[in-house]
């Protein structure tokens, strides 16, 4: 307790990050099969086991798997016997890792495991993401993510905002930044390709692949113990924007501005933000939302641009910024988190390591 009698925040860190190599189609594995070696891989890197863990949370999707509690199957790889402490949510992973966080906060645990994953390549995912649409006026329609995000770009280019070639220079600098990322699906010169729903072109819009992604967060000490330098996570909050497409102004993004601001993101500069922009106008939206100058060091990893596995991309941002502090990278980085058409909930974390 503090001298004032309120109970003490804990500090939480993200002491170890993997992913899979991300890949058009896995369809020789099983969701099962493609989560174990990241499971493997971020647990070994803290020198823990399964039954060291006091709280594990992942986020996946039923309609990408297309059967209902499809994430249950997905504990064979955890390994839930003895009995654990777990929870899921039908959302990317950065919202079980918010959930993992609040855990960690309030004492019942001192260590978590988080992870996410998902398979793209089985159906059409632009339909399959229809279904997070107003169902009596919009899904009916059925107008699918890239026609969305394409009225979204016009919008931008109407106001002035971007072009069409500015557009393109954020997908050549993301898959640039890419080929240092051994794990990105899209690396290097990519074409910027034909027009899909104009005014997108291939090179606008993520790949379609499948993938995993896994964190272990640590609470106080016991994340100086595990990781020599622990990304604290300052601050994190999540806002979603009205359901209805036709009230919001999609050249802006109040949710991410507000979540920002409620994570701390506005009262010290960042170095870096990993922002979950799977189309190239979202990066323009972003960033004038959440303030991000020239200065500052955008998906350095290429972003959803060069790997976009639907229900892991948001976690990988965060992972990917606590990597980028844990081998001294970075010093203070911001991760973006979103889900819904045109940016509609959006979550943002702020990351911190020690002094050097």
């Amino acid at each position: 307790m503090t001298s004032e009698g309120a109970p003490a925040v804990r500090d939480v860190a993200v002491v170890a990050f993997a992913q899979s190599d991300h890949r058009r189609s896995t369809e020789e594995s099983s969701e099962v099969e493609m989560l174990m070696p990241v499971l493997h891989e971020v647990l070994a890197q803290t020198g823990l086991k399964t039954g060291d863990i006091g709280f594990t949370c992942s986020g996946s999707s039923d309609y990408l798997a297309g059967r209902a509690f499809s994430f249950t199957l997905a504990l064979d790889g955890v390994g839930a016997w003895p009995p654990i402490s777990e929870s899921h949510v039908e959302m990317d992973g950065a919202w079980a890792l918010y959930e993992a966080w609040v855990k960690l906060l309030t004492g019942d645990a001192d260590t978590a495991l988080v992870y996410s994953y998902g398979k793209c390549s089985p159906g059409s995912v632009r339909d399959v993401l229809t279904r997070q649409l107003d169902p009596y006026y919009v899904a009916p329609l059925w107008p699918d993510a890239v026609a969305l995000a394409a009225l979204q770009a016009q919008a931008l280019i109407d106001a002035g905002d971007t072009d069409e070639e500015a557009l393109a220079a954020v997908a050549a600098r993301s898959r640039a930044d890419a080929r240092a990322n051994p794990h990105a699906q899209l690396r290097g010169s990519v074409p910027h390709g034909d027009q899909v729903v104009g005014p997108l072109r291939t090179g606008d819009c993520p790949p379609i692949g499948d993938g995993a992604a896994a964190v272990v967060l640590a609470a106080g000490e016991r994340a100086r113990e595990l990781c020599e330098r622990p990304a604290w996570i300052r601050g994190i909050d999540h806002r979603v924007e009205a359901h209805g497409l036709g009230v919001r102004d999609l050249t802006d993004s109040p949710s991410a501005r507000l979540a920002a601001q409620k994570a701390g993101a506005f009262e010290r500069p960042v170095d870096t933000a990993e922002l979950h922009a799977p189309f190239t106008a979202q990066e323009v939206v972003l960033r004038k939302a959440l303030r991000l100058g020239d200065d500052v060091r955008v998906n350095p990893s290429g972003g959803a641009l060069a790997a976009n596995p639907v229900m892991a991309a948001g976690l990988i941002r965060v992972g990917e910024a606590a990597a980028r502090i844990h081998r001294g990278a970075s010093d203070r980085a911001l991760a973006h988190a979103t889900s819904g058409p045109c940016l509609q909930q959006n979550l943002v974390a702020v990351l911190e390591g020690d002094p050097r």
